[in-house]
């Protein structure tokens, strides 16, 4: 799985199940910031049914709320997240991963983060290296 991937199963469970296309680039403008062109949004797949979705939300929010992703907790905010610990090689740190999505109920923004072997330590994991890494990126999306 690639972290644009990633980033496409946290969104298509915050949004009721359906994949989106995936935008390189949102919008081109020109000096005057006048757009030129915008990308809009294009069902890729729906995933699961939106009653599945919900399911898996509600699961994604406890784990930040009550779980392995309390890092990521935002104030005021509803998180849904999911970590992961990827071992790699035997003496080798693993790869951190965590998928996230915010606010719960209405998303606008997801969020996947990999921290590669070595770069967090033998301790790396999902929940302690990556998820703060997450939030910080949600924070700046929703001006928190």
């Amino acid at each position: 799985m690639t972290p644009l991937q990633m980033a496409m199963i946290a969104a298509g469970i915050a949004n009721d199940g359906k994949v989106m296309k995936p935008h390189l680039v949102q919008k081109i403008t020109d000096a005057k910031n006048d757009t030129i062109e915008e990308a809009e949004p294009e069902e890729l797949s729906e995933a699961v049914s939106s009653e599945t979705a919900a399911k898996l939300r509600q699961m994604m929010v406890s784990v930040v709320n009550n779980g392995t992703a309390s890092r990521a907790q935002i104030s005021g905010v509803e998180v849904g997240g999911k970590t992961g610990t990827a071992q790699t090689v035997q003496g080798k740190a693993p790869h951190a991963w965590f998928i996230s999505f915010a606010p719960a109920q209405d998303p606008q923004v997801a969020v996947a983060v990999i921290v590669e072997s070595g770069s967090a330590g033998t301790d790396a994991s999902g929940g302690q290296t990556a998820a703060p890494i997450a939030k910080a990126v949600m924070e700046a999306v929703l001006n928190k």
